[in-house]
């Protein structure tokens, strides 16, 4: 995601703001759970979505292209 380049100061508690097209961009709403990841002296961001993508199963969740999909739906889809 190297198409939009927001520079933001941390507020004296710690928080930023997300400018609102980004949040648009990734769907992301007041309220919505992120999650954090640090890696390689990176921070990541993103939204937090432990369920199935179609069907809201939480157990013997996958990843494929970044979406949460369970077992039964990845089957009915014939992607595996």
């Amino acid at each position: 995601m190297n198409d939009i380049g927001i520079v933001r100061k941390l507020d004296p508690v710690g928080r930023i703001v997300l400018p609102t097209d980004l949040r648009r961009k990734l769907d992301i709403k007041e309220g919505d759970p992120l999650e954090l990841f640090v890696d390689n002296g990176h921070i990541y961001l993103k939204k937090y979505e432990p369920a199935c993508i179609f069907c809201g199963e939480v157990k013997g969740i996958m990843s494929y292209e970044s979406k949460n999909i369970c077992k039964g739906c990845m089957d009915e889809l014939k992607i595996l």
